[in-house]
């Protein structure tokens, strides 16, 4: 079956052609010009991912991703932002709400299909994992993609769950972020820029007894992170 997406952003000649763009390599696309009317769609029906642009006549596409990440039933819909906005910081808070990856306008329909596939391969269980890694109170669970924390799930995305699993299947080692970034392969995100470290303060915040003074993921200064090999029992 054909994934099903969703695109938001009110640019329709763009929409027009990145729809046809996709629904040639066998994706399903509806479209919506307005944060209400996706608002509409994602109530109507079920999507395999959002693209989502930031800058909409009705308001920011920021707010939806808050709207998103609150509701249960969508809070793991895959997210793609899509913004003319070049600013660092547009990025990171966007990222810090939830997004699983950033493309900036101007791009190229190739680009938007490959991060698009790396989407929905991360958001898709793959055969063979069901395998569990255990640290104490943490568990990982590979065939689930989940980690739970004293048996409750943690609110990860998709790319968060994968960047975890790549520290701990590596536990005592410290990895760069250019490691980091091989070890997730697919993903396209800048090694240069701060995603890395935006996703790992959130890991940190629904894995970690104290975020501020962290356990299991440590950094080490100059070189990278490292998942601790002895966790809390």
């Amino acid at each position: 079956m054909s994934a099903r997406l969703l695109l938001i952003d009110d640019d329709v000649r763009l929409t027009d052609m990145l729809g046809d763009y996709l629904r040639r390599n066998g994706y399903e696309v509806e479209a919506a010009a307005s944060l209400g009317a996706g608002r509409e769609r994602l109530r109507g029906a079920s999507f395999d991912a959002l693209l989502l642009d930031l800058m909409l006549p009705d308001g920011d596409g920021l707010d939806l991703t808050r709207e998103l990440r609150a509701d249960a039933r969508l809070r793991r819909l895959p997210l793609l932002m899509l913004t003319a906005r070049g600013e660092p910081m547009d990025r990171i808070v966007g990222l810090e709400l939830g997004a699983d990856d950033y493309l900036p306008k101007p791009f190229e329909p190739r680009e938007l299909l490959a991060r698009v596939k790396a989407l929905l391969r991360r958001a898709s269980p793959e055969p063979g994992r069901d395998d569990v890694l255990v640290f104490g109170r943490l568990e990982i669970d590979l065939g689930a993609r989940q980690a739970r924390l004293d048996g409750k799930s943690c609110d990860l995305t998709g790319h968060q769950f994968e960047l975890l699993v790549v520290l701990a299947k590596s536990p005592g080692r410290v990895l760069s972020r250019d490691q980091i970034m091989d070890a997730l392969k697919g993903h396209p995100l800048e090694a240069f820029d701060r995603s890395i470290d935006v996703h790992i303060s959130r890991i940190r915040a629904v894995i970690e007894d104290d975020p501020k003074n962290p356990k299991r993921v440590l950094t080490v200064r100059g070189s990278g992170y490292v998942f601790a090999r002895k966790q809390d029992e």
